[in-house]
């Protein structure tokens, strides 16, 4: 998975992020959190626009040569472009584990799948 740059600055109630790769692609939000998820829709956008006017994707610099402003915090969100495409997946895993995902899928008012799919895409966001 492809994971870009990006800096974080702000205070609470207002956080902005920006990719200093890519110029005019930023995100905003409430929380770091929401800034961060905000980011990583936009970086979604920026790339399904490059490839829809059949454009390269900027290439990510490595974390370590992003020069980091006062007051920023650097980051890195990942890319995950949503297909559109369902496929089946068989997985096997700890009968409690599956419980607890069962719950919280029920809890939440959504299918085991889109629990899954939720929780991959958040882990993958905080860079797990």
């Amino acid at each position: 998975m492809t994971r870009y740059p990006a800096i974080i600055d702000g205070e609470k109630g207002g956080y902005g992020v920006v990719f200093p790769d890519i110029d005019g692609v930023t995100a905003m939000g409430d929380t770091i959190d929401e800034a961060l998820i905000n980011a990583e829709e936009a970086l979604r956008d920026y790339a399904i626009e490059a490839q829809r006017d059949g454009d390269d994707l900027i290439a990510p610099s490595a974390l370590e040569t992003i020069a980091v402003p006062d007051g920023g915090t650097l980051t890195s969100v990942p890319l995950i472009m949503i297909s559109g495409r369902t496929v089946r997946a068989n997985m096997t895993m700890d009968a409690g584990v599956l419980e607890f995902i069962d719950g919280e899928a029920k809890r939440r008012g959504i299918t085991r799948s889109a629990y899954l799919e939720y929780a991959a895409k958040r882990i993958a966001q905080m860079g797990g």
